[in-house]
């Protein structure tokens, strides 16, 4: 594989900046990490995600990834920065980039940000939106995951969650969606929110941020993708279809050999 890089995320959802780095940058191949056998992140202690994270990270950079992209907004808020010091290639998270994208966004300085328990419940966002002068408002929507998981993105019952979650928000022009499933339900929420309503989509927002860092590149338009899948494959490869993004080979991993190895990825 050419330039590799790693994406993980705990399910299906990081598929979306998958699509989006392959868009900006088509000279480098990739690996996705699945880990759909301990999907969702969002309830667990930030002490076990972190775990996750470092496992998966050094799993990948085994693989060869030249760079990780942590594609989860709650193993993002629960692993960085501490885990860009120990590991010996780049490591992106996808909050800075959202945070960064909605600043330039607002017209009126009133943003809201939704994602999973963990996400919200460690501030990540807040602090650095509040930190630029915006005035925010959160809200944990534990239950969207599950719906994007299942394949409801579009059913009743995902517009019946999306209106309950952001009933009673506060008028603003710009609303975060800090969970990579969520763009999956673009259209719901927009449809709640209402057309002035921008919003901001970790996907793309981590691609333009990587584009930046690495340089846009061309000259390759089918790079090499390879799936590691911790759950059900099949399942997997259903949801992977509907999202578009199911270009490659796609392996399953036994989750045990991922908790057995020893975290010592450590830069020299």
């Amino acid at each position: 594989m050419q330039h590799p890089i790693g994406v993980f995320d705990s399910g299906v959802g990081g598929l979306t900046v998958l699509k989006a780095l392959r868009r900006r940058l088509p000279c480098h191949d990739y690996l996705y990490f699945g880990d759909t056998a301990r999907v969702p992140y969002g309830r667990k202690p930030r002490e076990m995600v972190k775990t996750f994270a470092e496992q998966i990270s050094n799993f990948l950079v085994d693989q060869g990834a030249e760079a990780i992209v942590i594609a989860c907004n709650t193993a993002s808020a629960a692993s960085l920065p501490e885990l860009a010091d120990k590991l010996p290639v780049p490591v992106w998270g996808v909050i800075g980039p959202g945070v960064e994208a909605a600043r330039r966004a607002t017209k009126t300085g009133r943003v809201g940000v939704i994602g999973t328990r963990g996400t919200i419940d460690s501030g990540a966002y807040q602090r650095r939106l509040e930190a630029a002068g915006l005035q925010v408002w959160a809200r944990a929507c534990p239950m969207l995951v599950h719906v994007v998981e299942e394949g409801l993105a579009n059913s009743e019952e995902a517009d019946v969650l999306v209106r309950h979650y952001l009933s009673g928000r506060p008028e603003m022009d710009t609303l975060i969606l800090g969970c990579t499933h969520y763009p999956l339900l673009r259209d719901a929420i927009q449809r709640v929110v209402g057309p002035d309503v921008m919003l901001v989509e970790s996907a793309e927002a981590i691609a333009s941020a990587l584009a930046d860092e690495l340089g846009e590149c061309t000259g390759r338009s089918d790079p090499q993708i390879r799936h590691y899948v911790t759950g059900d494959v099949v399942a997997y490869r259903h949801t992977a279809q509907v999202i578009g993004e199911l270009d490659g080979e796609v392996l399953p991993l036994d989750v045990t050999s991922l908790s057995r190895k020893p975290v010592s990825c450590a830069k020299m």
